[in-house]
């Protein structure tokens, strides 16, 4: 769910840990504990590993000593901000195989854009160029919901304001969820391009909002250690 999904959908992003959406469930659990004994993972900072923080919307870290995986930092998260219950999560997930015939489950990418959308720099430039792949991608063979997507999600005013007015009848439909889509059907690059801004200033003071009370918690686990 974090960079390494990126990099698989064509939005290469160096990265040096590796973010997984869990089941956050007791069976689950165990399981996860046996994979992360076999990379000889240990937890790292604040909360424990348990699913009462899982399930509060924590992540917790961990640090692989295998020396296949040597100092790779694996982080899990069961709840996210704006973000479905896994069980959704999960029938929209998108199945990749890698050459050696591993299966790679990874968010789809909606899903992916929706849990990128935090408070933090790095994570914006990764949602346009997200966007921006899958649309490259598509556009010669788009369906519906994928023009949706990009109505709901383009950063680039330039494409939004493509796919807004080759679209016309789905961005009307779409004004009411996203306005600034008003600007994109009329071509209003700098009206736009405020407006733009303007989203990604209040999804940081959502997230920020979101993770006050999280963030106190860990500071109440932090002082006594």
């Amino acid at each position: 769910m974090g960079g390494q999904a990126c990099v698989f959908y064509g939005a290469a992003e160096f990265s040096r840990d590796t973010d997984f959406a869990i089941l956050a469930d007791a069976a689950n659990l165990a399981r996860l504990r046996k994979a992360l004994a076999e990379l000889r993972a240990k937890p790292i900072a604040v909360p424990p590993f348990s699913l009462r923080y899982l399930r509060r919307g924590h992540a917790i870290h961990f640090r692989c000593q295998h020396p296949e995986a040597s100092r790779l930092r694996v982080d899990v998260m069961s709840r996210m901000r704006g973000v479905d219950s896994f069980a959704e999560l999960w029938k929209r997930r998108t199945s990749v195989e890698l050459p050696d015939g591993t299966p790679c489950d990874l968010l789809s990418p909606p899903d992916l854009v929706q849990a990128k959308k935090t408070q933090r720099d790095k994570d914006w430039p990764m949602i346009r160029r997200l966007v921006e792949a899958h649309y490259f991608q598509n556009r010669g063979r788009a369906t519906v919901p994928q023009v949706r997507f990009w109505l709901r999600e383009l950063r680039t005013p330039e494409l939004l304001i493509r796919v807004a007015r080759s679209n016309p009848s789905l961005c009307r439909r779409q004004t009411a969820e996203r306005p600034l889509l008003v600007h994109a059907a009329a071509g209003n690059v700098a009206a736009l391009e405020r407006a733009l801004r303007d989203e990604e200033t209040s999804e940081r003071d959502c997230d920020r909002e979101y993770w006050l009370p999280l963030r106190r918690e860990l500071e109440q686990m932090r002082h006594p250690r």
